[in-house]
C-alpha cells in the first residue's frame, strides 16, 4: 500500500502534457521512484577478523612494553623517591622539575653523553664497511651464501655472549689480541684494553663494528639488486669509471636503505647499554652510557632521576631523528 501510495503521489507531481519542465530536471528524474530497500549491515569475514589480530599484535606490545613505561617514566621524573621504600611509590611526593633540572646539571649524565657519542662512531664505520663487503659480494663471488650467512651470524647472536668472548680475547694479561700484538706484560707495555680510557672506546668500537656490520651487509645486498643495470650499462657506454658509476648511480639508487640502517643504528646507539654493562671494566667514567646512567640510579632506588634521564633521552632521540628526515630530503632519492 505504501509503495501504490508512493507512485501515486509522484505520478500527481507530473507536469501536464506539453507544459515546461523545472529548469534541471527530465522526464526520467520525474517518474515514479523505486522502493528504498534496507541497509544491510556488512558481514566481516574470517579472514579480516584474522588479518585484524595478527596486525593488532605489535600495537599491543608497544603499549604494554612502551607506552605504559614511558607514561609510568614521565610520571615518575616529577616526585621525589627520597622517602620512598624500595621501587614503591609510597613516600614519594611531587617535586616539579627538580629531577629534570639535576639529570640536565649533572657532570656525570653530559659524559655519558659524550661517551654514547664516541662509541656512535661504529656505526659509520659499520656503515661504510657494509656497504663495500656488499657491494664485493655483488661480484662474481664463489659461495656467496655461505659468505653471507659468516658476516651475518654475529648480528643475531647474543650480546651478552659475544661481549664476554671479546673481553677473553681483549683480555691485557692472557688475551689474544695482546699476544698477536707481541706482549701481554703490563709492566712492559702491554695494551691494558681494560683500564685505559681511549685503549677501551677503541675495544667497543671494534666489538660494535663487528657484531653490528652482518645487518647492514644483508640489507645492501638486497638493495644492490635493484640497481637498474640499463643505467650502469648507460653510464658505461658515456665513459664513466667504476668509481663514477658507484658514486653517481649506485649510491643514489640505494640511499633509502642508507637512510633506514642511519635511522636505526643512531637509535639503537642511544640506547646501548649491554656491551659496555658487561664489559664490567674499572673505568667506570669511560663506560658510562646514557641508559647505563638511568641504571644506575634505578639500582639506587632513585626512580625520578631515573625517570627524568629516561624522559630527556626520549626527547633526544626525538630531535635527532626529526633533523635526520629534514636533512635526508637533501641527499635520499626515493625514484
Amino acid at each position: 500500500m505504501d509503495q501504490e501510495n508512493r507512485v501515486f503521489r509522484n505520478e500527481e507531481a507530473l507536469p501536464a502534457e506539453g507544459a515546461a519542465l523545472p529548469f534541471g530536471e527530465t522526464a526520467g528524474s520525474l517518474t515514479a521512484a523505486a522502493p528504498v530497500r534496507p541497509h544491510r549491515k556488512r558481514r566481516v569475514d574470517q579472514e579480516e577478523i584474522w588479518g585484524t589480530a595478527l596486525a593488532a599484535i605489535p600495537l599491543i606490545g608497544f603499549f604494554l612494553f612502551g607506552f605504559i613505561p614511558l607514561m609510568m617514566a614521565f610520571v615518575m621524573g616529577f616526585m621525589d623517591f627520597s622517602e620512598a621504600y624500595g621501587w614503591s611509590f609510597d613516600g614519594a611526593v611531587l617535586c616539579g622539575f627538580d629531577n629534570f633540572i639535576f639529570v640536565l646539571t649533572d657532570p656525570q649524565f653530559w659524559q655519558a653523553v659524550l661517551n654514547t657519542l664516541i662509541f656512535g662512531i661504529s656505526t659509520l664505520i659499520s656503515l661504510v664497511l657494509a656497504l663495500i663487503i656488499a657491494y664485493l659480494l655483488t661480484r662474481d663471488v664463489k659461495g656467496l651464501a655461505v659468505w653471507r650467512i659468516i658476516f651475518f651470524v654475529p648480528y643475531v647472536c647474543s650480546t651478552i655472549a659475544l661481549t664476554l668472548m671479546w673481553k677473553e680475547m681483549f683480555n691485557p694479561a692472557w688475551g689474544i689480541i695482546n699476544q698477536i700484538l707481541g706482549n701481554t706484560d703490563l709492566a712492559n707495555g702491554a695494551i691494558n684494553w681494560t683500564g685505559e680510557p681511549t685503549a677501551f672506546y677503541c675495544m667497543v668500537i671494534i666489538m660494535s663494528v663487528w657484531s653490528g656490520m652482518g645487518y647492514g651487509i644483508l640489507l645492501y645486498s638486497a638493495a644492490l639488486t635493484n640497481v637498474d643495470q640499463s643505467t650502469v650499462e648507460a653510464a658505461t657506454i658515456d665513459g664513466a669509471g667504476p668509481f663514477r658509476i658507484f658514486f653517481c648511480v649506485v649510491l643514489p639508487t640505494i640511499s633509502p636503505t642508507t637512510f633506514y640502517l642511519l635511522i636505526t643504528g643512531i637509535i639503537g646507539l642511544l640506547q646501548s647499554f649491554a656491551t659496555t654493562f658487561t664489559l664490567g671494566s674499572s673505568l667506570t667514567t669511560q663506560s658510562l652510557t646514557i641508559v647505563y646512567y638511568m641504571y644506575n640510579y634505578m639500582m639506587a632506588y632513585d626512580l625520578g632521576v631515573a625517570g627524568a634521564a629516561a624522559w630527556v633521552l626520549a626527547i633526544f632521540i626525538l630531535i635527532v631523528t626529526l633533523i635526520q628526515f629534514i636533512g635526508s630530503k637533501r641527499w635520499v632519492k626515493y625514484d
